[in-house]
């Protein structure tokens, strides 16, 4: 009969741990996610304004050979990440996919200049930095205009400014129901337990001699579901990857170590806090209040 409690007993206890566990890798889950958006938030905006380009249109009498030899004056400049010279053949090929293959019969020499298209370096994707970009690039009396579209640019800008209003917002919010839903979690678990405490605060323990075990406990616990929750995180990246292969690009090793650090340290900062503050609140109750 007492094999039979006692059997009984370690099963609620284990299906209490997986439990825990569970609930609690589920929410560093959210909260990987939370610091994933967090750390890489500069990244996928520079991501965004790298893929805006700028246009140096050549003047009409400028040949192929000419703007090539312009070309790295364009990219020893601060503001510019990368060009790609965009020559006369090219340049027709595209017109005459979009306009039909017989658009130049009607030109008696083709209409078409050389042209160089430049990513900037994200700093400069916007209004003020490009009017300093345009006139940088005008200098050249190669160069015949400098086209970039302002109005795509104040849109990236006005929307990343606020997805990333709403990505703080967001975070800080996901991070509180993390806290909250951990620290509860703890709590249900160490109070299980209050008349185990009780007993040893009877026979002489101290307060530090009693949180030992469940600090302990719930260390291993906030480092067991981290790790789960890692390998979860893991397994949504790799699906990203395969989906969204140039989103990826964003996520740098060093975001992803810092995202670890972060899951990691919250997993075993939530629960051994509140493992602490309950522990002293249970040792604190006399026997009556033990069972409300």
């Amino acid at each position: 009969m007492a094999q039979n409690e006692n059997r009984l007993v370690r099963r609620r206890l284990v299906n209490a741990y997986l439990s825990s566990v569970v609930s609690i890798s589920l929410v560093l889950l959210l909260v990987g996610v939370a610091a994933m958006l967090l750390v890489n938030t500069r990244s996928v905006s520079d991501y965004f304004k790298e893929n805006v380009q700028v246009a140096v249109i050549m003047k009409q009498e400028v040949t192929d050979a000419e703007a090539r030899d312009h070309k790295p004056l364009i990219d020893s400049m601060l503001f510019v990440k990368s060009s790609e010279l965009v020559t006369r053949a090219r340049g027709e090929k595209e017109m005459a996919e979009m306009l039909g293959a017989d658009f130049l019969s009607v030109f008696e020499t083709s209409p078409i200049p050389v042209s160089i298209n430049v990513t900037l370096d994200a700093d400069y994707v916007s209004q003020d930095s490009l009017k300093v970009v345009e006139n940088e690039l005008m200098k050249s009396p190669l160069v015949d205009e400098v086209v970039y579209q302002k109005s795509l640019v104040d849109a990236l800008n006005a929307n990343l400014s606020r997805i990333s209003m709403v990505l703080g917002v967001f975070i800080a919010l996901m991070l509180f129901i993390s806290f909250v839903l951990i620290n509860n979690t703890m709590r249900l678990n160490v109070f299980a337990r209050r008349f185990t405490v009780h007993t040893m605060k009877l026979v002489g323990a101290t307060r530090a001699f009693i949180r030992g075990p469940f600090l302990v406990r719930a260390a291993f616990l906030g480092l067991f579901s981290s790790v789960i929750a890692l390998l979860m995180l893991v397994g949504i990246l790799f699906f990203v990857r395969s989906e969204f292969s140039q989103l990826f690009e964003v996520f740098t090793p060093g975001g992803l170590l810092a995202v670890m650090g972060i899951v990691v340290g919250s997993g075993l900062a939530i629960c051994v806090a509140s493992t602490f503050f309950v522990v002293n609140k249970l040792v604190s109750l006399g026997k009556d209040e033990l069972y409300y």
